[in-house]
């Protein structure tokens, strides 16, 4: 007799349960485009788009390239795509048309799917890009070398495409955040993505009475989660393209309540003017992840935009590995959670060893969520995987109660004068100084230190403060070893879509100064 079960889980089965579900409550408000879709709407699209791709010979396991900002058709060309198993590739559209180039030629993209705005981008493409069949695109005005999104939907059928999808079939190919060079592409199963979504949910209480806005691009993992997580949960999902100039009015205007940032993104908000003049008092809590979220920028976030607060942990190839909800965040603010239903997570040494509690180690994962490998790499895979655990390259600790601690990057430990810095420790510290909106603190080579700590700050707007005042600021606050030696203000920092900061791009400019 077979352990398996005669049911499937996969991503598409989200949307035609949901249009079961919650039918003619509203599922989508789309921002970019002003439409406003029901569940029961949701699906039809989908359904049509699917039957449509179907129509222009697009098959299971075809790999299909997608390039769009934050809107509807996004979120409805995930789940097509996952219909009909023919495997997506959601494009970052901050890549060089280059980089597109390759990832595509790469990962044998044979058919694009692309929102008009980059009508442009994708013609100066097309003469590159000889292996692609179909182009298809959605927007104002759509290019004569490309079929109608609109049409594809609205001359096909709206019942499920018939296509047999199982949950250990390719969904689409993730790129990492890219912090070390162009990124790499992994590959997500239906079951990657779709078995992940109602712990999402649960771990972050979310209900049909939740109103979730996704301001995370859409064509990285985080935000499709909260896109399909939205549709499970039978929350409204309000899709937005993060503009600093709008965000607080759409909050109020759409009584948004729960929203994953990254800490930069909170960062740029506090330093709007007139927060206090929107209500936001609709939100219940704001998640966090991506990059470190110091005690000093939570503290202001709590006081001025939501008091709940939520953070949780992994790495695009992991998916969550852990969370944290508001109370123990108070208890515990300096952590980023403890275990995830579906996941498991080990600090080890060198050697792949577990190391005491309280001792900082590699942090390993395995779980529902993490990919089996990347695409047409195996060693990149054989090196990011032993004996079944994920090594993520981060750095970490556990307290006796079981919350992890961040320490950095491995690669971006210090070592000066023969001493380990964690640069997340010194980022923490600087943080709290009020004249610090954004640091990244870096190694640059040295004669005398073999590396000196190095601190890359963006001021806050209209706050004075010197190299001077921030170097005694560190020496009187952490181990001497540990402080920055030099200081370097800067109006911006390099950063992934995840809000990740490229420290390598930082020392390849300052090194050589």
């Amino acid at each position: 007799m077979s352990g398996k079960a005669t049911g499937t889980f996969t991503i598409g089965n989200y949307t035609k349960v949901a249009a079961a579900r919650y039918g003619d409550r509203e599922a989508i408000t789309c921002m970019t485009t002003g439409r406003r879709l029901t569940f029961r709407q949701v699906n039809q699209r989908v359904n049509g788009l699917a039957n449509g791709l179907l129509g222009l010979g697009i098959r299971k396991g075809d790999n299909t390239a997608f390039l769009s900002y934050n809107r509807h058709e996004i979120v409805e060309t995930y789940f097509a795509l996952g219909k009909i198993g023919s495997i997506g590739l959601p494009l970052n559209y901050r890549l060089s048309p280059q980089e597109m180039v390759e990832l595509m030629t790469f990962c044998d993209t044979e058919n694009l799917i692309f929102d008009a705005s980059f009508t442009t981008l994708v013609e100066g493409l097309r003469p590159q890009l000889p292996a692609i069949k179909r182009f298809i695109c959605f927007g104002k005005e759509i290019p004569d070398f490309a079929v109608s999104y609109e049409d594809l939907i609205s001359k096909s059928s709206l019942e499920e495409p018939d296509v047999e999808i199982t949950e250990e079939d390719p969904q689409y190919l993730n790129l990492t955040s890219g912090t070390t060079g162009l990124p790499k592409a992994y590959m997500l199963s239906q079951y990657n993505n779709a078995g992940g979504g109602p712990t999402m949910i649960y771990m972050h209480d979310v209900t049909p009475n939740d109103v979730v806005m996704t301001v995370f691009p859409i064509y990285g993992r985080v935000g499709f989660a909260w896109s399909a997580c939205a549709i499970f949960a039978g929350a409204r999902n309000v899709i937005h393209q993060f503009d600093l100039t709008k965000i607080l009015g759409v909050i109020e205007q759409e009584k948004v309540t729960i929203s994953n940032w990254v800490p930069t993104m909170a960062s740029f908000v506090l330093a709007v003017p007139d927060i206090e003049k929107h209500d936001l008092s609709s939100l219940r809590a704001l998640v966090f992840c991506s990059s470190p979220f110091s005690v000093a920028l939570q503290e202001q976030v709590k006081k001025r935009l939501c008091p709940n607060l939520y953070e949780f942990y992994g790495l695009q190839e992991t998916g969550l590995l852990v969370n944290i909800g508001p109370k123990d965040k108070e208890r515990k603010p300096e952590s980023v959670g403890t275990l995830y239903f579906g996941a498991d997570v080990r600090i080890v040494d060198f050697q792949g060893k577990d190391v005491p509690v309280g001792e900082v180690g590699e942090i390993i994962g395995r779980g529902v969520a993490v990919t089996a490998g990347y695409y047409k790499n195996e060693e990149k895979t054989k090196d990011m995987f032993k004996d079944g655990w994920f090594y993520t390259g981060d750095l970490g600790r556990f307290d006796d109660e079981g919350f992890l601690y961040l320490a950095g990057r491995k690669k971006d430990m210090i070592i000066t004068g023969g001493q380990n810095v964690y640069a997340i420790e010194v980022e923490e510290m600087l943080m709290g100084h009020p004249a610090v909106l954004q640091c990244a603190v870096i190694g640059l080579p040295d004669d005398t230190w073999g590396e000196m700590v190095t601190a890359v700050i963006i001021p806050f707007p209209g706050r004075e403060v010197t190299e001077e005042e921030l170097i005694a600021f560190g020496r009187e606050r952490i181990a001497h070893f540990k402080a920055p030696k030099k200081i370097i203000f800067v109006d911006n920092l390099p950063m992934t879509p995840t809000g990740k900061v490229q420290k390598f791009l930082l020392v390849e400019k300052f090194a050589s100064a």
